[in-house]
């Protein structure tokens, strides 16, 4: 299962697969497609297929076997593709809290 074929799917749909509403999930794609870089060899898997991947992971908690054979990669890289998505997510999580704490302190 790739993003291409879920994409196409109602709203409801999306949210059943997926854990999250549509907006949620393309609002996590932005910070994904600015926080990790492009180095080396270009990825099999596109962002937003990393993305579905990393919550397919956490919401079905598949091992990293099943997934690495429904999108034709090794199990490194579902574990690669998952750290980096969930540092960029925690990372992005962290500075809008210290953001928020900070405009708190200066109300």
């Amino acid at each position: 299962m790739n993003y291409e074929t879920i994409k196409q799917l109602k709203d409801s749909d999306f949210k059943r697969l997926t854990g999250i509403q549509r907006s949620t999930f393309e609002q996590m794609l932005a910070v994904i497609k600015k926080g990790l870089r492009n180095f080396g060899r270009p990825s099999k898997l596109s962002r937003a297929d990393q993305l579905l991947m990393t919550l397919m992971y956490w919401r079905e908690y598949r091992t990293e076997f099943h997934i690495a054979q429904s999108y034709g990669v090794s199990e490194a890289t579902i574990c690669r593709t998952n750290r980096k998505v969930e540092d960029v997510l925690v990372a992005f999580a962290t500075s809008i809290h210290i953001v928020i704490d900070f405009q708190r302190v200066l109300s």
